[in-house]
């Protein structure tokens, strides 16, 4: 009898793994995708055709770059799109894309660039040097094209910012002229927020744009099914390297262990967002690889400086830094993270290391919160995001790390987790006190960090890069100097000094830097992660 039950079970048991494993398979399509065949494997034997399935924690929020900060957005849009010019591989000196070649003048003000002819948008529109005019002009409209005001100082009432004109002064030609040198100027044109749209398709468009994307990169937008899947597919008129698969889908699975799970059964092929837990199991896999990203991100604590109460007082910043250990935070990263100190990396040139952290002494905290008037301590709210970001792998573990550590000093922190669109949104409008956030570095310069995420220029509501609302004159100075100052050295030397001043006033609580890792099937090749975050997938391939 027992036996016999023993059958019966194992039975069951093999039928529920078929079906499971049926489930798993169909996973990787979507509901409602296309009826091309997609199994959600990387190779479809029906046709031939390779598809490359790439994990993630969330979905994109919009397929418009320009209007974008999150690298989820940006990690599709990197497929579509091409800038002027681009990064190296492997760093971020950069190269042509849909400039060939282009010179500046010695007052640095005139920036001169010849085009690539015979480019095409997916549209079959042709690309010339009037595109490129009218995408300045529309990042130039409004202040919903973010990145545009946080690199080229644009403000509400100077929509131009740094950029006075952009002129096509041939068929294959642009001219833009600046109001003041610049010297990020070129690294900054190769960020992935000023790839090149259609216009035509834009106009067609309209206020649906975001989700019908046009441009001239390595990957034609097919479909996107909200939190489920986004479809590209190979352009077979692309201009550089083609790409060795046929196609990408980025399949959203929240939580990282499913994520995982779905990597060892085979149905997706790459992922992000790889608990530190599971690395050594993914090493230990013959099936499976760990690639790691370069590490240029910090991921902080940002203090709400512009409500009233506890948050605008330095002294209370300040012992909320002494009040947490940071190096047990880190036993959170397993790892793939290292104690921050300054808003920069020490990856970046301009990092200074004079700069001694604050340690953990809870006698400290006590004491200043007491000079501060909160010797009693007082109540606060921390917002995190929900799903895990490459500079903070376990948010909420890390939120009630914080929490714990803060009760011993008095303050009562309640910790409320939303979804990354809802975070970013609520963060963006000041609503919190405190909040979880991070960044990965765009363009190899320290200008990418300090003045988009802690100057007074960014720290609009509804927009604000800079979420503590951090507004320091002296740091305004010292960026904006630096921005203008084409002498690295010299530019440096503001850079140290801001750090200094940053450092003293505390509006953030610096958290980490990671490598963050990403897991792969062994059949992916020559992919290389870029430091900036993202990178096109031409390149990479899948070998059955």
């Amino acid at each position: 009898m027992k036996n016999r039950k023993l059958l019966f079970l194992l039975s069951l048991l093999f039928t529920v793994m078929f079906v499971l494993a049926a489930c798993t398979q169909d996973a990787g399509t979507g509901s409602g995708s296309s009826s091309s065949g997609d199994s959600g494997s990387s190779a479809d034997e029906s046709n031939g055709e390779k598809t490359l399935v790439f994990g993630r924690g969330a979905d994109s929020i919009q397929l418009d770059p320009s209007k974008v900060t999150d690298g989820e957005s940006i990690y599709v849009t990197n497929q579509i799109y091409d800038p002027l010019v681009r990064y190296k591989v492997e760093g971020t000196e950069v190269q042509p894309a849909l400039a060939t070649e282009w010179e500046v003048s010695k007052d640095g003000l005139v920036w001169t660039f010849q085009l690539r002819e015979g480019v095409k948008f997916h549209d079959g529109t042709d690309f010339t040097a009037e595109d490129v005019v009218f995408n300045f002009e529309r990042w130039a409209s409004s202040g919903e094209f973010i990145y545009y005001g946080y690199m080229f100082g644009a403000t509400k009432d100077d929509l131009g910012g740094i950029i006075e004109k952009v002129e096509a002064t041939d068929k294959y030609e642009v001219k833009i002229t600046l109001s003041e040198p610049n010297a990020p100027f070129l690294q900054t044109l190769a960020m992935p927020p000023f790839g090149i749209a259609s216009p035509d398709a834009i106009k067609k468009y309209g206020e649906d744009y975001f989700k019908n994307p046009v441009g001239t990169g390595p990957f034609v937008f097919k479909e996107w099914i909200p939190d489920d899947t986004i479809t590209l597919t190979k352009n077979e008129d692309y201009f550089g390297k083609k790409a060795n698969v046929d196609k990408v889908i980025f399949r959203t699975i929240p939580d990282n262990g499913a994520r995982f799970l779905e990597l060892q059964a085979g149905s997706i092929d790459l992922m992000t967002g790889l608990n530190p837990q599971d690395i050594e199991t993914a090493e230990n896999d013959e099936n499976l690889k760990i690639i790691r990203r370069p590490s240029m991100n910090i991921s902080y604590m940002a203090m709400n400086t512009s409500k009233e109460g506890p948050m605008s007082s330095k002294k209370v910043r300040q012992a909320i830094n002494w009040a947490i250990d940071k190096k047990e935070l880190m036993t959170l990263f397993e790892g793939i993270g290292k104690p921050a100190k300054n808003p920069i990396p020490p990856s970046l040139w301009g990092y200074n290391d004079e700069i001694e952290d604050y340690g953990y002494d809870v006698e400290k905290a006590k004491a200043l919160l007491a000079e501060a008037g909160y010797a009693d301590g007082f109540d606060t709210k921390l917002y995190i995001m929900a799903n895990p970001r490459p500079y903070l792998p376990q948010p909420k573990l890390t939120a009630q790390a914080i929490q714990q550590m803060l009760k011993k000093v008095n303050i009562n922190v309640e910790v409320i987790e939303n979804d990354w669109d809802t975070h970013l949104a609520l963060t963006e409008k000041g609503k919190h006190d405190m909040a979880f956030l991070g960044w990965t570095g765009d363009n190899g310069d320290p200008d990418n960090f300090l003045y988009v995420l802690l100057d007074k220029d960014n720290a609009k509501k509804g927009s604000a890069g800079n979420i503590a609302f951090y507004k320091d004159d002296k740091v305004h100075d010292l960026l904006k100097s630096a921005q203008t100052e084409m002498n690295q050295e010299k530019r440096i030397e503001y850079y140290m000094k801001a750090q200094e001043i940053i450092h003293e006033d505390a509006p953030w609580f610096p958290i980490a830097h990671t490598t963050p890792p990403l897991a792969a099937s062994k059949d992916v090749v020559n992919y290389t992660p870029h430091p900036t975050g993202s990178e096109p997938f031409n390149l990479l391939d899948i070998k059955k």
